[in-house]
């Protein structure tokens, strides 16, 4: 049906209206507004965007209250993760190997087991700080025994005095009282007889070093005894006091694992702790490739200096051995030792490898960083520091031209009788002054003038010799 149009006025336009034709301007709006919706939820290119536009303005306006709100839930999260581990410890105080219940929070090492090479820079050329001959000339290394070093002292008289006023046939052992750090252990060296130690009158020399008496402590079995003295080559460490885990060797040659003992020195105290994290000694007394010597009867009070006997004493303990590789507690042996003996004696005809000081050069500095880190007491390093300076200790020393202050947490070396003087010189050093030996070891260089053959290596070769881990706790003295 169709209607006729309408005239309005003279402005009016005409509309023809037809319920049989399409309504082309209404589809035309509707097309238009539905276009018009669809370019609004499109804003930005895909569906969704336009909350997440929304969404990402409100973040970069409110970035410090979700960072705050984050950092919140995070410490909640660790507080209670903390709080909600009871865990066993060694009650240390007593030196029984009592168990009670305590937080423990241990530190997991995150270097440990790393095998990969320290290298440095040499004249524009990248090497690795540790040059050791190949994996198949190692498995083939072994000791140069026909070779004889040249050596000015060729016996070491070790002084077997008795003190009768200690001496007591009741008494198992004595440690050292609060006014001296001599015992039955050390023997009572006198002043006087510690300046004609250093004094060698030819081929003989005489000094205290431990072990001259049967009531001084340092109690081991007579089957670890017996195993010790088969020895012919020995890495050792030890862990007195329970101050830190035991880390097996890595990069170990089949070679080195049948000619080398590895031995480890642990006291009761230790023994227990290791027994409650669940390191547990076999029948064979072994863990791993460690042979575990258990000591009784520690001679010190102090544990730092009851470790520098089986550090510096190496040749007393292994009467049979001929080169013994000394590593700290904190760290992982990581690599093969005859290849290490072959790398710095061997190769450089020494009979003494050390690692050098990183940080220092100078005993008067490392003694005031001594002190500043609460490792020793101002008093007795004053009183060590006094004793040097009337003996006329240089403010740097150095030897051959490098340093001679010594990291020491890693010593290498042939048992010849200049080292095994040597290493009685520093022993009785530490003992009559501090138990920090860095302090005594450039002033034991310096007194003994007949010393040769020294390899004083540096930080990146101790790097690439071990995996340092730190102490993972604090060992605690023994009580008298």
């Amino acid at each position: 049906m169709t209607s006729s149009s309408s005239m309005l006025n003279n402005n009016s336009i005409s509309i023809n209206v037809s319920d049989d034709e399409p309504d082309e301007f209404a589809n035309k709006l509707r097309a238009r507004a539905r276009r018009k919706r669809k370019k609004i939820g499109l804003r930005g290119g895909k569906t969704g965007t336009g909350f997440s536009h929304i969404v990402v303005k409100k973040l970069l306006k409110w970035w410090p209250v979700v960072v705050f709100l984050l950092a919140a839930g995070l410490l909640v999260f660790e507080a209670s993760r903390i709080g909600g581990k009871p865990g066993k410890e060694l009650n240390l105080e007593t030196g029984h190997g009592k168990i009670h219940d305590k937080v423990v929070e241990k530190k997991v090492p995150t270097n440990l087991n790393r095998l990969d090479p320290v290298t440095h820079v040499v004249h524009g050329v990248r090497e690795p700080c540790l040059k050791l001959l190949p994996a198949e000339e190692l498995e083939h290394l072994d000791f140069p025994m026909d070779k004889v070093p040249a050596d000015p002292i060729k016996r070491v008289v070790y002084i077997t005095e008795a003190n009768p006023a200690s001496v007591d046939d009741g008494m198992p052992f004595e440690q050292h009282s609060v006014a001296s750090r001599f015992n039955l252990f050390t023997g009572n060296q006198t002043l006087k007889q510690r300046d004609e130690s250093f004094k060698v009158k030819g081929a003989d020399a005489s000094i205290h070093c431990g072990f001259y008496s049967e009531k001084g402590g340092f109690r081991i079995s007579f089957e670890d005894r017996s195993y010790m003295e088969s020895c012919k080559a020995v890495v050792s460490t030890c862990a007195f006091g329970g101050g830190d885990d035991l880390y097996q060797p890595i990069g170990m040659s089949e070679s080195s694992l049948k000619k080398v003992c590895f031995v480890a020195f642990w006291d009761e105290i230790t023994l227990a702790s290791q027994e409650a994290d669940g390191h547990k000694v076999g029948d064979d007394r072994y863990i791993g490739k460690w042979r575990i010597i258990l000591v009784k009867n520690l001679p010190f009070t102090d544990q730092r200096l009851n470790g520098k006997i089986p550090k510096m004493l190496a040749h007393r303990l292994f009467p049979n051995s001929r080169y013994s590789i000394w590593v700290d507690s904190k760290s992982q042996l990581r690599r093969d030792p005859l290849g290490v003996l072959e790398a710095l004696l061997w190769r450089s005809n020494s009979v003494l490898a050390i690692s050098e000081h990183g940080a220092r050069s100078s005993v008067y500095d490392e003694a005031k960083a001594v002190v500043k880190k609460n490792k020793a007491t101002p008093e007795e390093v004053a009183v060590q520091l006094a004793q040097y300076r009337q003996d006329g200790l240089p403010e740097d020393k150095r030897f051959n031209g490098k340093k001679a202050l010594s990291e020491a947490s890693i010593i290498v070396r042939e048992h010849t009788p200049s080292t095994n003087l040597l290493m009685c010189l520093w022993f009785n050093e530490v003992v009559r002054f501090t138990s920090r030996d860095q302090l005594s070891f450039p002033y034991v260089l310096w007194r003994f003038k007949e010393f040769r053959n020294i390899n004083m290596f540096p930080v990146c070769t101790r790097k690439d010799l071990v995996n340092s881990m730190g102490h993972i706790r604090k060992a605690k003295p023994l009580t008298s």
